[in-house]
């Protein structure tokens, strides 16, 4: 099998909810620790109390890139989505992903597309201010719904400024085919602007990237291919060995695959 190598302009980041105890803690110190794991960036889930040049000076400091930021849709709407723009243009961040919506924001496939369309207007009002908005999945966008994946008919129903951060991992758990998350970064082409790369066994659940049932070599050689990838983001939630520890491993390996 061919081994693809990503472009220079593929980064590799990590989800910093991934070691969420630790920047409880101390975030500075973690984001050292992360940069000397050799981590070419993050990607935010909270900014644990610090203001935005704050962080953004340190990020400097270490030499850390931004890989975007994950927030909550009640701080994309209305008068918040304005707060929510200004930080991030303090912070140096243009990409922000919206995780999760509550269950009555995904009722049926009409609020799927209700959703969908909400969250495309969000992103067409960003856009004027130079930024990038996506949407992230969990196991629900790919259980069906009347036949249909609910992460289909979102996308179908989006506006093509609202890029996709494909979880693999996620959406493996819910017991789709393997060959599917090829399937689904190649049904839209050029918008996995970031990927996030979390392993998944059939018979172990979650584990530590590279020891799992997600086909990373064909994932990545996909976003290279189609996918207008910009950002690989590793994501470890489950620990068998230290949080900082395993996400080291996770580097290890998928350095490895590629």
């Amino acid at each position: 099998m061919r081994v693809f190598m990503p472009p220079r302009r593929l980064g590799i980041a990590l989800q910093l909810y991934s070691v969420r105890d630790e920047c409880s803690k101390d975030f500075f110190k973690t984001l050292e620790a992360v940069a000397g794991i050799g981590f070419d960036g993050v990607e935010f889930a909270g900014y644990y109390g610090k203001a935005a040049g704050e962080i953004r000076d340190k990020l400097r400091e270490l030499g850390l890139e931004i890989a975007g930021a994950h927030e909550p849709i009640q701080r994309m709407r209305e008068d918040e989505l304005e707060r929510t723009l200004r930080y991030n243009i303090e912070l140096g961040n243009n990409k922000i992903v919206i995780p999760w919506l509550p269950p009555e924001m995904r009722a049926g496939k009409q609020g799927w597309i209700n959703s969908a369309r909400l969250i495309g207007e969000i992103a067409d009002k960003a856009s004027a201010r130079g930024f990038r908005i996506g949407y992230h999945n969990h196991r629900e966008e790919f259980t069906p719904v009347n036949g249909e994946y609910p992460w289909h008919i979102f996308f179908d129903n989006a506006s093509r400024t609202v890029f996709m951060q494909l979880d693999t991992g996620n959406a493996l758990s819910a017991g789709i085919p393997d060959t599917m998350l090829v399937e689904t970064l190649r049904r839209y082409p050029n918008r996995a602007l970031t990927i996030h790369l979390k392993d998944y066994s059939h018979g172990r659940g979650f584990v530590i990237l590279g020891e799992g049932d997600v086909p990373f070599k064909e994932i990545v050689a996909t976003c290279i291919e189609v996918g207008g990838t910009e950002w690989l983001i590793v994501e470890q939630e489950t620990y068998p060995y230290p949080p900082l520890e395993s996400v080291r491993r996770c580097l290890e390996n998928l350095k490895k695959i590629l």
